[in-house]
């Protein structure tokens, strides 16, 4: 089974996972906002020595594409790419969504469709919706949340809704067929699992041209003065 070394950096989570096919052999994850920069060669080199392998071990890189954060994904694509042209080994993208989703899978009902939200500041989130075979019914998209949100497209399925941008619309929503799933982040393992489906059908990127799937323009806030 090939070796693939796994990077998320997509929200304030940082992770990093080996894993061998779909087993995972070491991850790691750091709950840390602005973490990127400085802890993720660190947590690179934490799973190489759990596992006993070494870089030139690695068969592919993995990187959890998006959508997310802006800063998380460029830190974490771009140390993608440098370990790929450094090894000569193939880059794979995950969307960051279908991983979340992946994650929950293995214990919802087999009726139940998956709803991750990651949280995109005021009343707005990334989401998309994918049953429980992880067909994707819903394509990953912006969608600012209301009372409204998601009850015609849904029907009267049973939902799952987790991740970062869940709560606030916990908050503000009664969906009576449906459950919230508290404390659930983006893990590196869950990518890599992911990531070993394609390669095993040659779906790799192009590392010249690959860019992380942002959905929105980057908008720059203007820093608090300290005076």
């Amino acid at each position: 089974m090939p070796l693939i070394l796994s990077i998320e950096t997509s929200t304030t989570v940082c992770s990093v996972s080996i894993t061998d096919g779909k087993k995972v052999i070491a991850t790691r994850k750091l709950l840390e906002d602005k973490s990127h920069a400085s802890h993720l060669t660190i947590l690179i080199r934490e799973v190489l020595e759990e596992s006993g392998r070494a870089m030139s071990d690695i068969e592919a890189i993995a990187i959890s594409e998006g959508p997310g954060s802006y800063t998380g994904l460029r830190i974490g694509v771009s140390t993608a790419k440098g370990l790929c042209y450094a090894l000569g080994v193939p880059l794979i993208g995950i969307s960051t969504l279908k991983a979340m989703a992946y994650e929950v899978q293995a214990t919802s009902k087999p009726s139940a469709l998956l709803c991750p939200m990651i949280d995109a500041r005021r009343m707005e989130v990334y989401t998309a919706v994918y049953n429980s075979s992880l067909d994707e019914l819903q394509a990953p998209h912006p969608k600012i949340l209301n009372q409204e949100s998601f009850q015609e497209t849904l029907g009267d399925a049973f939902v799952l809704f987790f991740g970062n941008g869940s709560g606030k619309f916990k908050e503000v929503v009664s969906l009576s067929n449906s459950e919230f799933i508290e404390d659930l982040s983006p893990s590196a393992w869950a990518v890599g699992v992911l990531a070993f489906q394609k390669l095993e059908n040659n779906q790799v990127e192009d590392l010249a041209y690959f860019e992380p799937v942002y959905l929105k323009e980057f908008q720059a806030t203007k820093p608090k003065s300290l005076l």
